[in-house]
């Protein structure tokens, strides 16, 4: 990867891709990897953006689905070693970032639905809802319902 391309294109959206890769991990390593893989695939499937949408949109998309592709890769993993009679612990890793109120609210937003988590990141970072529908891929009249459904949701885990 070019350090052109990096600087010019992914560095300035680099924000959203930490939040998202910190959202669907629970490790030091892991958030490394999944941001890793993600600035990868954007680099590799740079050449099929269509202008369609807007470039941080697009990021926002590959993001996701990125991070989503890859838990579910973990999840098989781990069903796979269950069903072997070995244990895996899921432990979270506090050296991710030191902020203690901000590690509880990210470890609240990870015992939310993978497309929840999605959504709620996507309204911290005051997308539109048609913006919020577009990356996600659904309706923008459902996005207020839900966001209103992950804000209670969120209020009890972190009570």
């Amino acid at each position: 990867m070019s350090s052109d391309f990096y600087t010019v294109s992914i560095l300035p959206h680099s924000g959203i891709i930490i939040k998202i890769c910190r959202a669907y991990t629970d490790s030091q390593e892991d958030f490394e990897d999944y941001y890793q893989e993600v600035c990868l695939q954007i680099w590799k499937s740079k050449d099929n953006f269509r202008e369609q949408s807007e470039w941080s949109t697009w990021i926002y998309r590959l993001s996701l689905n990125v991070c989503l592709t890859l838990l579910k890769k973990k999840k098989n993993n781990r069903q796979h070693f269950t069903s072997d009679s070995l244990q895996i612990e899921a432990t979270e890793d506090s050296r991710v970032f030191s902020d203690e109120p901000l590690n509880l609210l990210y470890s609240a937003i990870r015992k939310l639905s993978e497309i929840d988590r999605a959504v709620i990141l996507l309204y911290l970072e005051e997308k539109t809802y048609q913006e919020i529908a577009d990356i996600i891929g659904t309706n923008p009249n459902n996005i207020g319902v839900r966001i209103k459904r992950i804000k209670e949701r969120l209020k009890k885990l972190l009570s």
